[in-house]
């Protein structure tokens, strides 16, 4: 098992390197212009640069403060709606079909609305994050507590147990690898939302930074913004995954 586990991250670290090779090759040989395409050694450079002399590191912060309040308030209300309506029948009747019309709206088309609404702020920016990443927590959570196995409700009815009780004894813990999965997606979704509400509503943060050098054609600048957001995607991801298999480890020992 660990001789594959080190197979698979030597593999991964070889793509890696290959495809910064690749793109270090494409640059040096001028086959797309350097003023769409610096090379990585120009992209690191800037992203140097920005943290010891300009203020990305004020920005970065910025876009991951947004990213986690934002995440952590869908995460929360998705968390307690979906479990109130994964646990009650009658309740995901009622709401199902205004889940449906929702679900499917993209949040990115709510900024106007939440700019009408809030004003160019970081409430509205909050708002917007919110509304996109609670979905994907939201749904996971109540197909979650809806799948829980039937039998295990009748034990509880058996026990007389009190709804709390089912539901932090028997349910959420039967839910919670559907839950965790969901607030995974959800991250994600918050930090693409947190860099195109900055973009589009101007506030400070990388999606700012992104799109101003764009504009003012400073590639380097702008790739190096790339690369600090899919650091920042894979980061999380990693810090998520663990947290994942800390709080399901149960599940391993129960096997």
């Amino acid at each position: 098992m660990r001789a594959w586990r080190f197979l698979w991250l030597a593999s991964s670290f070889l793509v890696a390197i290959l495809f910064v090779w690749g793109w270090q090759a494409l640059a040096d040989n001028r086959i797309v212009s350097p003023v769409f395409l610096p090379g990585p050694d120009r992209a690191w450079r800037s992203l140097v640069m920005g943290f010891t002399t300009g203020d990305l590191g004020v920005k970065f912060l910025s876009t991951v403060e947004r990213m986690f309040w934002g995440w952590l308030i869908a995460s929360f209300l998705g968390i307690v709606l979906g479990a109130a309506i994964g646990t009650s029948p009658r309740l995901r009747a009622y709401i199902a079909p205004t889940l449906e019309f929702l679900r499917p709206l993209p949040a990115s088309a709510t900024i106007p609305l939440a700019i009408a609404m809030l004003g160019l702020s970081d409430g509205m920016v909050l708002a917007v994050i919110a509304f996109g990443a609670l979905w994907p927590v939201l749904l996971a959570t109540v197909h979650g507590f809806a799948a829980v196995e039937p039998r295990l409700y009748e034990v509880a009815q058996a026990l007389k147990l009190s709804r709390p009780a089912v539901i932090f004894k028997i349910a959420l813990p039967s839910a919670s690898p559907d839950i965790l999965a969901g607030m995974r997606l959800g991250l994600t979704v918050a930090l693409i939302l947190a860099v195109v509400c900055e973009m589009i509503a101007g506030r400070d943060g990388l999606g700012n930074w992104i799109l101003l050098a764009a504009r003012s054609f400073r590639a380097p600048d702008l790739y190096a913004g790339v690369i600090l957001l899919g650091l920042l995607g894979y980061l999380t991801s990693i810090v998520i995954g663990a947290v994942e298999g800390r709080l399901l480890s149960w599940r391993r020992r129960a096997r």
